[in-house]
């Protein structure tokens, strides 16, 4: 199957990288709007159903980032030095923090309530029209926090230029981030809708601008570690850092909030599984 799987999307792609990230961003950007769009027929999802497929997400991003990036970038492209992807990981770590002095938590823009421990002190919006404002925040932060994905998938297929043996690892990688982009893309626009936009298609635009930013991103993964090759474990860690970041600082708090706990936990334990097993039957 996965070599199958490795033959088709060449045919498809190419066998340049960048031609392959590009396909690649498209492919998850696509399943954001699958997501997102589901609220046209799902109109009111439970908040256990959210819980749960937002744990699912997690765990699926939680072990695609240590086996298809930082277990890689540290025993196939550092020589099994932890230092370069380590250092990545802190910076991608870093990034995600300091960019949140920026963007208010998601946690602001789906429930009105500043966290304590918010890294923006502001509390006034931008723009006048406090409801407007809500709306382009929320699409702001959405957007920041799916950079990461999109630099995974780019820097997935950057590292397997050249090598027919890593594609399957991308390609996993690729599958990974956009299944669990299904899930979030249906929280985006529930969320929209929560920060003001009462059109549910609006809602739905607001999900696809979210996803869109993942497409130049995979590009510029690519691109990167293709032409500047001693980056590639730095940028493997990088965006397992910032993957990393948000699953602690924002996905796993706001599924334990409502009460809900058990069905989120089981739905990262689902997600974790998942991917383990796509890793495993796409690197064969």
């Amino acid at each position: 199957m996965a070599v199958a799987l490795s033959e088709a999307f060449v045919r498809v792609a190419g066998s340049s990288p960048v031609a392959q990230a590009f396909v690649g961003g498209t492919v998850i950007a696509v399943l954001n709007l699958v997501g997102a769009s589901l609220v046209l027929v799902w109109r009111n999802p439970s908040k256990r159903a959210l819980n749960g497929l937002l744990g699912f997400a997690a765990g699926v991003m939680l072990a695609a980032a240590f086996t298809s990036l930082i277990i890689p970038g540290i025993e196939e492209y550092s020589g099994g030095n932890p230092i370069p992807t380590l250092v990545g990981v802190a910076l991608g770590a870093l990034f995600l923090d300091r960019a949140d002095a920026l963007v208010p938590h998601a946690h602001y823009l789906l429930t009105g309530k500043r966290r304590p421990d918010a890294a923006g002190q502001s509390e006034t919006l931008p723009v006048s029209d406090e409801r407007l404002a809500g709306v382009i925040l929320f699409i702001l932060a959405i957007t920041l926090h799916n950079m990461p994905e999109g630099l995974a998938v780019g820097v997935g297929f950057g590292a397997a230029a050249g090598d027919p043996a890593r594609l399957g690892s991308a390609l996993s990688l690729m599958l990974a981030i956009g299944l669990q982009n299904v899930p979030e893309g249906l929280a985006v626009s529930v969320a929209a809708i929560n920060a003001g936009l009462a059109r549910r298609r609006y809602a739905v635009l607001a999900g696809l601008r979210a996803g869109v930013v993942e497409i130049p991103l995979a590009v510029l993964g690519a691109v990167a570690v293709a032409t500047v090759e001693p980056l590639l474990p730095y940028a493997m860690g990088f965006a397992a850092g910032a993957m990393l970041f948000v699953i602690s600082d924002e996905i796993i708090p706001e599924t334990h909030r409502s009460g809900y706990e058990r069905t989120a936990t089981l739905g990262l334990m689902a997600g974790t599984i998942i991917m383990l097993y796509m890793d495993i039957a796409l690197a064969g």
